[in-house]
């Protein structure tokens, strides 16, 4: 007789219910009361947890993906990850187009799961063939049975987090907040979650975060595709240099524009002071709200929520790196103060 064991079916079931928290040090100085949910409790430790679940279960249901079908997918790095753990658990293939951008860590965690990934170069347009875009379309085509996600085109992207994401947000903030302040990439993490809570409060003010590089600012107020707008910047998972209709652009507000250098500093200073250690995108997010409190837009009785996509240990050989640092000119007259913490015993 089979004993009574609490234990999770597999490792899909702790996707979702992540944590809140309440953010102290780095927002002392700001207007209003700032809380974090820290995407990284998932366990592919990011966001894409939810969209990778939510769309392969649909396609299941949808008799799209059957056994022995191939996953393909283009990514940064997060959305692949959680594409290939489901996939282990599914028995699916997955293979995966990633930007050259991308850092080793992420490249290396996508292999170590067994993913087959083609490293594409960041810094071409979307309709070159090199692009990861046309990548993995070119081996969508190229394998039989494959079935092509599409993150950046799949009105599935929203509804994965406007089915999770948003409720929990408004369950865990007894609907009190006010604002949202989120990266916005592919636009289905801040597009699901707006979605969800202006339809419970339609005054909550939505504030995506972009790139300097990137033209999803100014094609959200002007309507105009600037290809001018472009040029490389480092910052993984944030802005485009196309228009994803996953992006519904019509329940955000407004965007902010922030720098490669200083949203590095800005996920280092979250690590020292709220011994939260997230990625790039948090770091981003957090210089977001330093700019937004210098244009008055919190006052003392704001309760804004910021989305942590992802965790620290992606950005090893990046944010987290001074050699790396250094090398982008990001390292200031600090660090040799830094390197001085590390003693060597002979």
């Amino acid at each position: 007789m089979e004993q009574k064991i609490n234990a999770y079916h597999s490792i899909l079931d702790l996707i979702g219910n992540t944590p809140l928290i309440r953010l102290n040090k780095t927002t002392a100085k700001l207007s209003g009361n700032f809380y974090a949910k820290v995407e990284a409790f998932n366990p592919g430790h990011s966001s894409k947890d939810r969209i990778a679940s939510y769309i392969i279960d649909q396609a299941e249901k949808k008799g799209i993906l059957t056994k022995g079908s191939t996953i393909i997918e283009t990514t940064s790095g997060n959305t692949g990850f959680s594409i290939a753990m489901v996939s282990i658990i599914k028995g699916y293939e997955c293979v995966l187009a990633v930007s050259s951008k991308s850092s080793k860590d992420k490249i290396d965690m996508l292999r170590s799961l067994g993913a087959k990934v083609y490293v594409c170069p960041a810094h071409v347009s979307a309709d070159d063939p090199r692009s990861y875009y046309q990548v993995a379309k070119r081996l969508h085509e190229e394998i039989k049975g494959s079935v092509y996600i599409n993150q950046y085109f799949n009105k599935l992207n929203i509804d994965a987090h406007y089915a999770s994401t948003g409720p929990e947000i408004w369950e865990q903030t007894n609907g009190n907040i006010t604002h949202l302040v989120a990266c916005s990439g592919t636009g289905g993490t801040i597009s699901g979650i707006a979605k969800y809570l202006k339809e419970k409060n339609s005054a909550v003010q939505v504030i995506g975060v972009d790139a300097f590089g990137s033209v999803l600012q100014k094609y959200h107020e002007t309507g105009e595709f600037d290809t001018n707008e472009i040029y490389p910047y480092r910052i993984e998972g944030l802005g485009k240099n196309l228009i994803p209709s996953a992006t519904d652009f019509d329940v955000i507000d407004k965007f902010i524009k922030v720098s490669d250098e200083e949203s590095a500093h800005a996920a280092r200073e979250l690590a020292k002071t709220e011994g939260i250690f997230a990625g790039y995108t948090s770091g981003a997010v957090m210089q977001a709200l330093k700019q937004l409190d210098e244009l008055g837009t919190f006052d003392k009785d704001s309760n804004v929520v910021v989305i942590f996509p992802d965790h620290g240990s992606r950005y090893m050989s990046k944010i987290y790196s001074d050699k790396w640092m250094e090398d982008q000119g990001f390292l200031n007259a600090n660090v040799e103060e830094e390197t001085q913490k590390i003693q060597f015993v002979k």
